[in-house]
């Protein structure tokens, strides 16, 4: 379906969230007929309030809802991130012969031409940890070019809306594994997988159907797939993937890079992957100076800087110069809620990552803090991950944890058999207007002068939160009645 097979075809959008309603939108503005459905009663009334004259219903059983889908006869069905793999709406649309897309696969199909006829490149990036900051990097060093280049997907305003309406040179996009799952023709110019480890599984099934979906990322490729040297499974990915002819493997990483690479000497972020001399010359792009303002009083993180390294080969496969990725960098603020400072009160730092919703990231922040002096918040929707590993990772750095959430019983559990010494508080998961004020007044009784109180949860927020964001607004609150 082209942006002009839309005129006339029945779409039925399944979750109206923000993206199914830009969905919405996007459909019925083409000339479509879009029909809505979702489990929730509210949303599918906020979104009729928003789309008035569109078939907008819910129905609160999966079977049900699933049902209803079919019984609207739609020639493809548009599943939101929120509609995981097992719903019963995939099998009946395959059972059905009926197309199920992703957001992000309509955005493909209904995106404007530029005046020449063309469409504007993609450069698609995913990862369990540092998507939102390797995107908003990549769109910043875009912008730096004087590219018109904003961040989308995963992130920002829904692709599909930032697509039809057309205007960009070039479009940064991150994407989910949810996404990716129903994605099927995207064609990047360059993409990129900056790490994987083992996150919604409840949502995938397996640890092995989440990776499989993370590799759909490199599928149909033109130029460059970017992955990360510190990670074999992100190259057996790219070596698996279906690539346009003439696409490369370009490895990403902190040490020195090999020829067609991306990498670090002696602190300068260089390249050998898009020179004509690349085998026996690099190119600078930056130095860690240029990212010293994202690490206030301390060295910049490892894991940023992979980021970095990874925004600045997505740019670069585009064609920016070498310049505009210093000046971009440079430019670049930290995002809200990662390892973000709240307050500094009694020689205690307070810090807000609660973007760290699972294991992995949880330990890039945790590793970050002096051994022995973090009190760690953690806790929330696990996911049904478990966190030996982390446990294993972080325990010379922890001097006491806080629990909160519902699923507190994955961590308690590896704590007590990896870290018994360390000091722990239980905040009970049924007091939720009060568990974050309460969280905060127990980490007042662990931490000493000179700790960092780090609430880097390794869990999904949904449990007692709208959201990561309005977990770390709760946190800020609480820390700020603290210094009252």
């Amino acid at each position: 379906m082209s942006r002009a097979g839309v005129r006339g075809a029945r779409v039925a959008v399944v979750g109206l969230g923000a993206s199914g309603r830009a969905a919405v939108d996007v459909v019925t503005t083409l000339g479509g007929t879009a029909l809505g459905f979702d489990r929730s009663g509210e949303a599918a009334a906020a979104a009729a309030a928003a789309a008035p004259g569109v078939a907008l219903t819910a129905h609160p059983e999966p079977e049900t809802l699933a049902a209803a889908v079919l019984a609207a006869a739609p020639d493809v069905v548009v599943v939101s991130p929120g509609v995981p793999a097992h719903d019963p709406v995939f099998a009946a649309a395959a059972a059905a012969g009926v197309p199920v897309w992703s957001e992000v696969e309509l955005a493909w199909q209904v995106q404007a031409p530029r005046a020449d006829g063309g469409h504007a490149p993609w450069l698609t990036l995913t990862g369990t940890n540092g998507k939102t900051t390797t995107v908003t990097m990549t769109a910043g060093i875009l912008q730096a070019a004087g590219l018109v280049a904003p961040a989308v997907g995963n992130v920002g305003t829904p692709i599909v809306q930032v697509a039809a309406e057309g205007g960009a040179d070039v479009l940064a996009v991150e994407l989910s594994s949810f996404q990716l799952h129903s994605t099927h023709s995207v064609e990047p110019l360059a993409s990129a997988c900056l790490n994987v480890a083992p996150d919604h599984i409840d949502w995938h099934g397996s640890f092995e159907a989440y990776v499989a979906d993370k590799a759909r990322v490199y599928e149909r490729t033109h130029v460059a797939c970017l992955h990360n040297v510190a990670d074999p499974r992100t190259r057996a990915m790219v070596e698996g993937a279906d690539v346009m002819e003439g696409a490369r493997a370009v490895g990403v990483g902190t040490g020195a890079p090999g020829v067609g690479d991306i990498g670090v000497v002696d602190g300068v972020l260089c390249e050998r992957a898009f020179i004509p001399e690349r085998h026996t010359h690099a190119v600078e792009l930056a130095t860690l100076a240029d990212l010293a303002h994202l690490a206030p009083g301390g060295e910049v993180p490892a894991h940023l800087v992979l980021d970095a390294l990874f925004a600045a080969g997505l740019a670069r496969a585009y064609g920016v110069a070498p310049e505009a990725v210093r000046d971009g960098l440079r430019a670049h603020g930290p995002g809200d809620h990662r390892i973000q400072l709240v307050a500094s009160l009694g020689g205690v730092a307070w810090v807000d990552d609660s973007k760290a919703t699972n294991a992995h990231a949880a330990q890039a922040s945790l590793t970050g803090v002096a051994p022995g002096t973090a009190v760690w918040i953690a806790g929330g929707l696990a996911k049904g991950a478990r966190f030996d590993d982390l446990v294993r990772a972080v325990r010379d750095r922890v001097r006491g944890v806080v629990l909160i959430g519902v699923d507190r019983e994955p961590l308690r559990d590896a704590l007590e058999r990896h870290a018994p010494q360390i000091p722990r508080i239980e905040v009970d998961s049924s007091e939720h207007g009060e568990v974050m004020r309460r969280a905060v007044a127990a980490a007042t009784r662990l931490a000493r002068p000179g700790d960092t109180v780090l609430m880097a949860p390794a869990c999904a927020s949904m449990d007692q939160f709208r959201s990561y964001a309005d977990r770390g607004e709760a946190f800020a609150r609480a820390v700020e009645e603290l210094r009252g």
